[in-house]
């Protein structure tokens, strides 16, 4: 005879499916690497009509630096970008007044994420000139921050879409975007005001802040007293680390107070064959990682991440809003020496990197930076 089936709760429990639960962020980063000052007018324009390549010329061994690698690329933009204005080099060279040519955004947008327009040239055509670049950048997809006047309180900072990975519970790694702020300085003509360092602070309490200034003497191996007061000033005010460039030269780095201070990273793209002073700069790569963040609060960021692209959103104000905290962010630098020299900026040779970290001092300075932050 077939025994009777007994039912056995236990064994019922057992064969109950278990809930899977939904996969969910756990950690995000982005490697990002920062230029010094970036320019396609006067030769550089010359240069690429004559190459055969010309609007994707100066970008031309860019591909040697393994794009493919990084989530993002910042640099500065040190020249108005306008349509009406095709001085030649000559009349550039003799009145220092730059235009870049637009027809070049198109493949400049295959390489940049985001470009400060802080310098002492993005002005060089006037404020209406200065309007059209920041609509010809928007047009083409790269994001941009930072005015000629650093007394411009409102134009000084953006929240910019820092492009990230997002690596799940699951193990999965996907795309996404982190919030971080990026304030431009132009300190040329002036120091920049004490007002417009403090800006820094509203932003420092829910985000990275990246501080890339724009000022100092030209062609110096190293700051002086008033451009390290002011570096360190911006340090003190919230900025998490800060990225110098005008000089035209490569300039020396510190730690202070464990935070990382480069004075000068030097030229990128740009059309001084003068020596090797001008044509060698430090790219500096950012690892930025977040880990053991709170999982509501991640998730939070991340999707406020995908609404920040566009200039003067309202991001710090939905972050407070929200009452969203800052994320617990590592930052990890290296510098990836470049070279320019024979007119296209490619990889520094070993000798060529060998010089960029004796002049930036960097054994010494990531020996002293401190939690959260390292170097290699």
């Amino acid at each position: 005879l077939q025994q009777p089936i007994i039912d056995n709760p236990r064994s019922a429990a057992r064969q109950q499916p278990t809930k899977t639960e939904k996969p969910h962020a756990v950690t995000a980063a982005s490697n990002t690497l920062f230029f010094g000052n970036v320019y396609w007018g006067r030769y550089i324009n010359e240069w690429s009509a004559k190459s055969g390549l010309m609007y994707a010329y100066p970008f031309s061994r860019l591909s040697e630096f393994h794009r493919d690698q990084y989530d993002a690329w910042i640099a500065g933009l040190e020249c108005p970008v306008t349509a009406g204005a095709n001085p030649t080099a000559a009349q550039e060279e003799a009145t220092l007044s730059f235009n870049c040519r637009p027809e070049y955004l198109s493949e400049a947008a295959k390489w940049f994420t985001a470009f400060t327009l802080a310098n002492n040239h993005t002005d060089n055509q006037g404020v209406s000139g200065f309007t059209e670049t920041q609509q010809q950048l928007e047009a083409v997809g790269i994001q941009y921050l930072g005015s000629y006047d650093p007394r411009d309180l409102a134009n000084l900072c953006d929240v910019i879409a820092l492009p990230a990975r997002i690596t799940d519970s699951a193990g999965q790694t996907t795309a996404g975007t982190l919030p971080i702020a990026i304030c431009g300085y132009h300190g040329f003509y002036m120091i920049p005001p004490a007002e417009s360092i403090a800006v820094m602070r509203e932003y420092a309490s829910y985000m990275p802040v990246i501080a890339l200034p724009h000022m100092g003497t030209e062609y110096k191996p190293a700051p002086d007293q008033i451009k390290t007061d002011t570096y360190r000033a911006m340090i003190d005010a919230g900025a998490d680390m800060v990225l110098g460039d005008h000089p035209h030269w490569v300039q020396t780095s510190e730690s202070y107070k464990g935070h990382p201070i480069i004075y000068s990273m030097g030229n990128f793209i740009f059309d001084q064959q003068l020596a090797p002073e001008t044509t060698r700069s430090a790219g500096v790569r950012v690892e930025f990682t977040v880990e053991g963040a709170d999982r509501n609060q991640l998730a939070k960021w991340l999707a406020l991440g995908k609404t920040c692209a566009t200039y003067h959103d309202d991001c710090l104000a939905k972050a407070k809003a929200s009452k969203l905290t800052k994320l617990p962010y590592n930052y990890h630098l290296s510098i990836i020496g470049t070279d320019n020299a024979g007119k296209l900026v490619k990889p520094a040779s070993p000798a060529v990197q060998a010089g960029i970290l004796e002049r930036l001092g960097w054994s010494q300075t990531i020996t002293a930076l401190q939690p959260p932050y390292s170097g290699e």
